[in-house]
């Protein structure tokens, strides 16, 4: 099921910059834990950028940051925080704002998006496309060792 068409995790270190993000630490493999959900155990794994879903409207899941980055962007899409979810100095709730009206979001670097994102051990589960072939901003972030995450 899943289609891995090389990664070359030790070229791909994340850099902070936003451009070339690289795979993340566990080079975009999806995290698996107790309290992985059933949509994550029936999602596609997409480990490289060249990853194609195998048919539209399909689940996909990845912690591969440049794959994120780059599905968030070509929905113009914008790594955010929602205020008011923080603890302490560490990022609350991990949202990618789309545009809306939504003012408790607070736009943040894709750095500090992904240092979150990790220490946080998510998982990105997403659509490409609906089934029926149009373009999806559908996400959701799990932690597979958590059930309220």
């Amino acid at each position: 099921m899943t289609q891995d068409k090389g990664n070359n995790t030790g070229e791909n270190e994340k850099r902070g910059d936003g451009e070339g993000l690289g795979s993340g630490p566990e080079g975009g493999k999806i995290r698996q834990g107790p309290e992985s959900s059933k949509s994550l155990k029936y999602s596609q794994e997409v480990t490289s950028t060249e990853d194609e879903p195998e048919r539209e409207g399909r689940s996909l899941a990845t912690t591969h940051h440049e794959v994120i980055r780059q599905w968030a962007e070509e929905r113009k899409g914008v790594p955010a925080t929602v205020e008011g979810t923080e603890h302490g100095d560490h990022l609350g709730v991990l949202r990618i704002d789309f545009g809306g009206n939504d003012d408790k979001l607070r736009h943040i670097s894709w750095e500090e998006w992904f240092d979150t994102f990790d220490s946080r051990k998510l998982n990105f589960i997403y659509q490409e496309q609906r089934s029926d072939g149009t373009q999806s901003n559908f996400f959701r972030l799990e932690n597979p060792n958590r059930e309220d995450a």
